[in-house]
């Protein structure tokens, strides 16, 4: 009876897929004098943010609920004293233990107190796991670091900075579904922001940055990107999106915990037990081809044949006296090497309408 838990446990996983995207989780760090404060809090709506908080950071906390078509589902808070300056490590350890999707520092961060974060994320994404962060004006070239870059954000008669509109961002960005992205989407309580050229938002947008832009109706988000700007082999030009990152690593996220779950430890390590193994992912991906998440008939899984005759040459095994099916099927003792293709579907973003008249 072992062979459908652990394809259930993955269509599971890929069926809930659309829904838990649409609402995601968002961390943030503040800092305030009211001491009772102090510490962790979780909320799961604006009527929650504690009253002794001032001002300043309640309305920052709020301002993350607005979110898109949808609001975050949990905001983490994470108070720290006043007199914190740019030490956040108090907080990160904490958040450390917790699962989350953005991060964000106080309405005040500062540059050193981004690169902070940014080290940090890096950090945690080296242990595979896939926290980002929303930082003002940090060129952190890193698909798991969004640089939010605006001035002159004009918001009910205030003027605020980027650094006091990351939470609002955040919650933006956390409140949009897999099936669309971020980019054009509106602000509609933003009266103004700094007006920038045309050639210079393209700029900006090519330099990693996520800005926003008054259209001359209304002010709205420019390109959903990240701040990767040097793309590789690995990571091409796909990478730069935040959409294509939040599905890749919402695919990693439950890939790893799904196997932890219902595989790891629970099955012998035969090959059969590996194309089951084979056969869930393979389900999995199908069923996000049938959410619009990726394109349909483009994913693969299988035996990683690199990664499986390098493993067995170094345990002295000859395979050169061996086939392609007696190295699949061969002994790996408690390793399964695997790989796999995907295409992650972006949204429109450009149009080109050739009219002949």
């Amino acid at each position: 009876m072992g062979l459908p838990n652990i394809n259930i446990a993955f269509k599971t996983q890929a069926a809930s897929a659309v829904s838990r995207s649409e609402k995601g989780v968002l961390a943030i760090i503040i800092k305030d004098a009211a001491v009772e404060a102090k510490g962790f809090h979780v909320l799961t709506g604006a009527t929650q943010i504690p009253t002794l908080l001032d001002v300043t950071n309640k309305e920052y906390i709020a301002d993350s609920f607005v979110g898109y078509l949808n609001q975050p589902r949990k905001v983490l808070v994470y108070v720290l004293p006043a007199d914190a300056g740019d030490d956040y490590s108090e907080a990160l350890d904490f958040f450390a233990t917790q699962s989350f999707d953005y991060l964000v520092g106080p309405a005040d961060c500062s540059a050193a107190g981004a690169a902070g974060i940014a080290s940090w994320i890096a950090g945690q994404r080296n242990n595979d796991l896939t926290p980002k962060a929303v930082l003002p004006e940090l060129a952190a070239d890193s698909e798991a670091i969004i640089h939010f870059s605006a001035d002159k954000i004009k918001v009910g008669g205030k003027e605020k900075t980027a650094a006091a509109y990351c939470s609002r961002m955040a919650g933006l960005i956390a409140g949009t579904p897999l099936t669309i992205s971020c980019t054009f989407a509106p602000l509609p309580e933003v009266t103004d922001v700094e007006r920038l050229t045309k050639e210079q938002m393209d700029q900006a947008i090519d330099a990693g940055k996520l800005i926003i832009l008054h259209d001359g109706d209304k002010v709205k988000v420019g390109r959903g990107i990240n701040s990767l700007v040097t793309t590789t082999a690995d990571k091409g030009e796909a990478f730069r999106k935040i959409k294509i990152v939040e599905a890749l690593d919402m695919i990693k996220t439950d890939i790893r915990k799904t196997a932890q779950d219902s595989y790891i430890g629970k099955y012998a390590n035969s090959y059969d037990n590996k194309c089951l193994l084979i056969s869930a992912i393979k389900g999995y991906f199908s069923q996000l081809e049938l959410e619009g998440i990726l394109q349909a008939g483009a994913s693969h899984v299988g035996i990683d044949m690199a990664g499986q005759t390098a493993y067995l040459q170094s345990t002295g095994t000859d395979v050169s006296l061996m086939n392609e099916q007696q190295i699949k099927e061969a002994n790996t003792a408690d390793k399964v090497f695997l790989e796999a293709r995907i295409k992650i579907l972006d949204a429109i973003e450009d149009i080109a309408l050739n009219i002949v008249i």
